[in-house]
């Protein structure tokens, strides 16, 4: 069962890769509140962080948990592997809790479980990794008219955010920095999956760089990669870690899992038993996603009783009288 085998090692990667992720958002934010402490801040504009050694050590986790995140696309469908970074968003939420002080919520643990548990429903069901023979093969699937659509449409709607959101809410409102993330993390992951595809294939003696196509993707990744950690630094200077990490996932995650079906079409050979499970696996990760963000908050403002004021002997009290003049006309 070659297709077994291949989403079991998808899911040790992907698993592997969302430990080292969430980390890295821990790590960055520690190098990012440093480095806005001598300098200018990242979310004005100031790029600081790139003299500040905890920046760079979330990065090279972030790097790390990308390359094991890029070699689980090579084994497992996209509908498998990226609903997985929803434990990354656990990993960073608990982190943050012990290293940032930003208090866990007893209903944000209720969310952490909620998003396990919607994890492992997708994992029990998701289908097998499509048969491709080279890269050429996703080349004709990025350039089938849908998938062609879906690529034009997330490109205006990236240059819109850009030119007219951006300077004018970027700083207020989160769905601006983490919609460009989004919205070009749906088309790096494609980009990725194809090459990644092309690397497994080269290394089982089907040399897959000597087309152009190849290098297209890669030309496109690095792009899509450079404008999305802009845009996550951004982010993460500007609002806290528990909400941009849930908010980043429930958006990038919706995005790439349709980016996939659009281009693989891995529903196609499913039954309905199995997408409907899938289906609900991914709700209650969302469900879990929102418990998270709602209850962000809640261990940050712990009751604090009222002060007792008592009275003593030399407290003076006055009592002001209040005269009313009534004008009586004749």
């Amino acid at each position: 069962m070659e297709g077994v085998s291949d989403n079991v090692h998808g899911v040790i990667l992907a698993i592997s890769s969302s430990i080292f992720i969430g980390s890295s958002f821990v790590i960055k934010k520690q190098g990012l509140k440093k480095a806005g402490a001598n300098g200018k801040r990242a979310g004005s504009g100031g790029h600081s962080y790139l003299l500040e050694p905890c920046w760079w050590a979330g990065m090279l986790s972030m790097i790390v948990g990308e390359g094991a995140n890029f070699a689980a696309y090579a084994y497992a469908p996209a509908v498998l592997v990226t609903p997985l970074g929803a434990l990354s968003m656990i990993v960073s939420a608990v982190l943050a809790h012990f290293i940032l002080k930003e208090r866990l919520h007893m209903f944000g643990i209720v969310g952490c479980l909620l998003c396990v548990v919607g994890s492992v429903t997708i994992v029990l069901h998701a289908p097998l990794e499509k048969s491709i023979q080279s890269v050429k093969d996703v080349w004709y699937l990025a350039t089938e008219p849908g998938f062609l659509a879906y690529t034009f449409t997330v490109m205006v709607l990236i240059l819109i955010l850009i030119v007219r959101y951006v300077p004018r809410f970027g700083q207020s409102h989160l769905v601006v920095y983490i919609g460009i993330c989004s919205l070009a993390g749906s088309l790096t992951v494609m980009g990725v999956k194809a090459i990644g595809i092309a690397i497994k294939l080269t290394i089982g003696g089907q040399n897959q760089f000597k087309y152009f196509e190849t290098w297209v993707f890669i030309v496109l990744v690095l792009i899509f990669c450079l404008l999305q950690l802009n845009y996550l630094n951004k982010a993460l200077d500007t609002f806290n870690t528990a909400v941009v990490s849930p908010i980043y996932y429930v958006m990038f995650t919706t995005l790439t899992i349709l980016a996939s079906m659009i281009m693989f079409k891995d529903y196609v050979h499913q039954n309905t038993t199995q997408i409907i499970t899938e289906f609900c696996g991914f709700v209650t990760i969302l469900c879990g996603t929102f418990l998270l963000h709602k209850t962000k908050d809640m261990g940050n403002n712990p009751s604090i009783p009222l002060p007792v004021i008592v009275p003593t002997k030399d407290t003076d009290y006055k009592q002001e009288s209040k005269t009313t003049k009534v004008t009586v006309e004749v």
